[in-house]
């Protein structure tokens, strides 16, 4: 059970209601084995006409039941003492019952706290990870780990507790049953119980490479839906329609190919024990009839008829048994691809005794920041300082570093050997919150969640009333446009916010920057993708920000940045040229070529 330590930590907390759990287990075997054992008196009072013989284990409980009988009988005849046997079996019945509600009503909740904590876990792992994280995962697989891997691990987890405590308890009370009845015969019995175990065994080991292969195919079909759904106006603009379904039907096919396999050897288990266990009964049958026939240690038939009884109701926690087995064997596929996200090395943290930064005061500093994916070298020696209050362009062909050099600043990454500093702090040695909390990010693409407008704008922030949130969208010029909604503040934006224009989501992003009120702002052209008219609104919103801001600026059109204070131009990891608009274009160099290149498009 070492694959499941991991969850079996979760119920550290939940000793007392596991304590409450097996007891109550324990009695339901336990009523339902002492329902079982009046069979014998039962068969007794039957077919019995003289004294019934007295059994080898008239010391037991199954002697004194036997006594208690007889006496009935000699004082109020057999109809008296079989009505009083099948009441007493009801009885039996309905407490074994009630106390088998009561574990399963106890463990259901475990089950569910178990599972609520580990999506909990799962998710929080995958906030507190690096940009990087998601840059070589595909999302499908992250949401399948946190959807279909939790629910095959939900009812191995139900597996195990019935594993370790219930159906091992029943076996062994039956067992222990069946050795004061028979010892002879329970003693044979165990020549062919384990070789049941072990084929059933080696059928279920073989689950879990098959259970990890289809989980993983759920993963891609999952990521292939949601690319789909979310590129379906560029499929049907290429008329990829076919592409696509072809895709996902090679994926869906192994899948299914793969499910069958699983579900073939997965479901052999269950019929393979009960046939086991016809064969055991059969040759117990043999051998019990022997001792019967030939009256070894008084072995009776009545006695022999209940040792049948109380094993043919072994069979069933035997096929439990087997069954979760499979399932664990199922589940632990699936657990482990849950661990492995949750064993993620999450290489942005912050250290023990990390600083508060409460404010900005002067100015942020890259010292030969090196910074590489692997063996791909993205930035190589960067040198700069940024003062407060200035605006500093990042210009450059795609793949330069811009993107990468304005993600340093706030540790969505974190630099592979230099420093970045800020007020002479390196941004390691920060709180995390403290450091993001200093910067507002406007990205090209607007990021908005399928809720309420009020709620994009206040997102992070917290506390803000009705009325900053006004004035925050009156800055950003998007009050109007949000009255103009049915809802007011409180439209949905729709998933993605496809619900709004360009303008329209560009400029809720903008309100929710303004809202936070950052010192230092961080702009990847927040304009390129718009139309002219939207991006002269947004634009103006944008300007209306960055007052008296220290501002990044990731630049796409080199027209919008003219008017920085320091434009710097990047090459393959390298600052290549740095200054104002007006040295720039005297150099004639790189920066000069890029204008150019723009003028003539």
């Amino acid at each position: 059970m070492k694959k499941f330590s991991g969850i079996l930590k979760y119920l550290k907390d939940y000793k007392g209601q596991i304590a409450l759990y097996s007891v109550s287990s324990i009695l339901a075997v336990v009523f339902s084995l002492l329902a079982l054992t009046m069979l014998g008196p039962v068969l007794q009072v039957l077919f019995n006409e003289g004294q019934p013989q007295t059994h080898a284990a008239s010391t037991s409980i199954l002697g004194f039941v036997n006594t208690h009988i007889q006496s009935i009988i000699a004082q109020n005849g057999k109809l008296t003492a079989l009505a009083y046997v099948c009441v007493t079996v009801v009885i039996f019945i309905f407490l074994k019952n009630l106390f088998l509600y009561i574990a399963i009503y106890i463990l259901n909740p475990i089950r569910n706290a178990i599972l609520r904590r580990l999506r909990n876990d799962l998710f929080l792992k995958t906030l507190s990870l690096p940009i990087s994280f998601f840059t070589e995962e595909r999302k499908g697989d992250l949401i399948s780990r946190m959807t279909n891997d939790i629910n095959e691990v939900e009812w191995s987890v139900v597996s195990v507790l019935e594993v370790f405590i219930r159906e091992p308890v029943t076996i062994l009370f039956y067992l222990i049953s069946m050795l004061i009845i028979s010892p002879q015969l329970t003693i044979f019995l165990f020549i062919f119980l384990p070789v049941s175990g072990l084929i059933i065994g080696r059928i279920s080991k073989s689950l879990r490479k098959s259970s990890n292969m289809a989980q993983e195919q759920l993963g891609s079909m999952m990521g292939t839906i949601d690319e789909t759904l979310a590129g379906m106006r560029v499929i049907k603009a290429f008329n990829a329609e076919k592409h696509q379904h072809l895709r996902f039907m090679n994926i869906n096919n192994l899948l299914f190919r793969t499910k069958n396999k699983i579900a073939a050897r997965k479901e052999i288990a269950s019929p393979l024990s009960e046939t086991m266990g016809v064969i055991v009964v059969a040759i117990i049958l043999w051998y019990g009839g022997r001792l019967v026939i030939g009256k070894v240690q008084g072995f009776e038939a009545s006695w022999f008829l209940t040792y049948i009884a109380v094993f043919t109701q072994i069979i069933n926690p035997f096929k439990s048994l087997s069954t979760a087995f499979s399932n664990v064997q199922k589940g632990s596929a699936a657990l482990a691809r849950i661990e492995q996200l949750l064993n993620v090395d999450n290489t942005v943290k912050e250290i023990p005794d990390a600083k508060p930064i409460k404010s900005f005061e002067r100015k942020i500093e890259f010292k030969n920041v090196q910074f590489a994916y692997g063996e791909r070298k993205i930035l190589d020696g960067i040198d700069l300082v940024i003062e407060k209050g200035k605006m500093v362009a990042l210009v450059g062909a795609s793949g330069a570093g811009k993107s990468t050099m304005a993600d340093l600043i706030p540790r969505f990454h974190d630099v592979t050997s230099g420093e970045i500093l800020i007020d002479g702090i390196n941004v390691k040695e920060c709180r995390l919150d403290d450091l993001r909390r200093l910067m507002g990010v406007v990205s090209q693409e607007p990021i908005l969640f399928n809720d309420s407008i009020y709620n994009n704008i206040t997102l992070g922030t917290g506390g803000a009333t009705q009325e900053q949130v006004e004035e925050a969208a009156r800055i950003a010029h998007a009050h109007n446009f949000i009255l103009q909604k049915n809802e007011g503040y409180q439209t949905n934006v729709g998933d993605r916010g496809n619900k709004l224009s360009g303008g329209e989501r560009q400029r809720i992003t903008i309100a929710r920057a303004v809202l936070k009120n950052p010192p230092i702002l961080i702009l990847d052209e927040a304009t390129s993708s718009l139309d002219t008219e939207s991006e002269r609104i947004v634009q103006e919103a944008i300007n209306t920000l960055m007052q008296n801001r220290t501002c990044i600026v990731i630049a796409h059109r080199l027209s919008t940045v003219q008017h920085a204070d320091e434009i710097i131009v990047l090459e393959k990891g390298k600052i290549v040229e740095r200054g104002n608009h007006i040295s720039l274009i005297n150099k004639d160099g790189k920066y000069k070529r890029l204008v150019e290149m723009q003028q003539v498009k």
